[in-house]
């Protein structure tokens, strides 16, 4: 028999669709992954949720919900309503409304920032936390934030989640998807990292990696990159420092912006925790002006950074338990 209550989360990404059975207590009963349609339009990227959540019905019954997390602008009851130049295919598909009538089931939607968040806050690193916020880091930066024992909203859907739009460098750097320079996905994504180091071996710097970048760039990627890190290649290890401290200048904005007394990293470039952690933290308890003075707001990493889309996205349908 299955679990009961469960729910379904799917996590829409550009690369991957993530899609989970979620416990009332936040454990992952089992989760498929399928490359996202890159081709096909919205019709195979309907067809490719759809089917993962059949999958999942038919090993664990019927669940009391499916929630979806979905980059961009989201209005919970259609989809996503506004999301230039990202996910191809998800701007303007009622991914809602049409799953709710094949699947004959409650079908929510929200951003995936903000979902992470909740995550986080039901289940995670930010559980009972009344003032915090969430930042994924991937190929974007992504986040939510809890103000004063709530979610809040306000009528652009966005409050909490434009984090990585916040302006780090204003004198220079990349354009942004807002035309912006200097933004925190222009510098402290996992994105941001690889184009940096693939940058300097372009330019010919002396890197244990010049090889493979002659190879293919592609090779050069977040975690080969981590890997240089540690084996303390001087292009990597300069890179990698710069990256740390525009990470560590996001989270001390953030904390300015929302009064997090904690911040969560989650997403992909969680996993290089153990190496930028300790002078992220440092960094925030020098800068962060606060009161009490010596009230440091803690940084966390999740405890499931991989599967916060999937696990918040669950929540949106599963009742609160305590334990």
């Amino acid at each position: 028999m299955s679990p009961a209550p469960y729910a379904i989360g799917v996590d829409v990404g550009g690369t991957r669709i993530k899609a989970g059975a979620v416990g009332v207590s936040g454990r992952l009963l089992g989760e498929f992954i399928v490359p996202t349609p890159a081709r096909g339009g919205q019709r195979a990227l309907l067809a490719a949720v759809d089917s993962l959540v059949r999958r999942l019905r038919r090993r664990w019954g019927s669940p009391c919900g499916v929630g979806l997390a979905l980059s961009g602008v989201v209005d919970p009851r259609f989809g996503v309503v506004y999301l230039p130049g990202k996910v191809k295919g998800l701007q303007g598909l009622p991914l809602v409304p049409v799953l709710a009538r094949s699947l004959g089931i409650p079908v929510l939607a929200d951003n995936d920032g903000r979902l992470a968040m909740l995550a986080e806050w039901r289940f995670g690193a930010a559980r009972g936390e009344s003032w915090a916020a969430t930042l994924t880091l991937g190929t974007g930066i992504g986040s939510g934030v809890v103000v004063d024992g709530k979610m809040p909203r306000d009528p652009g859907l966005q409050f909490g989640t434009q984090a990585g739009h916040l302006v780090l460098q204003a004198d220079g750097g990349k354009a942004c998807l807002t035309t912006c320079l200097g933004t925190a996905e222009t510098l402290c994504s996992c994105t941001a990292l690889v184009m940096a180091v693939r940058d300097a071996l372009q330019r010919g710097l002396p890197s244990q990696l010049n090889e493979a970048y002659e190879r293919d760039p592609r090779e050069v990627d977040f975690h080969r990159i981590l890997d240089s890190v540690r084996r303390r290649d001087p292009v990597c290890r300069r890179e990698f420092q710069r990256w740390t401290e525009y990470l560590a200048r996001l989270v001390t904005t953030v904390i300015h912006a929302y009064g997090a007394r904690c911040v969560v990293l989650a997403g992909g470039g969680a996993h290089a925790s153990g190496l930028f952690l300790p002078t992220v933290r440092q960094w925030v308890a020098q800068h962060t002006f606060r009161y009490p003075p010596r009230r440091t707001p803690r940084i966390l990493v999740s405890p499931f950074p991989d599967h916060s889309g999937v696990m918040g996205a669950a929540a949106l349908h599963l009742p609160f338990s305590p334990t």
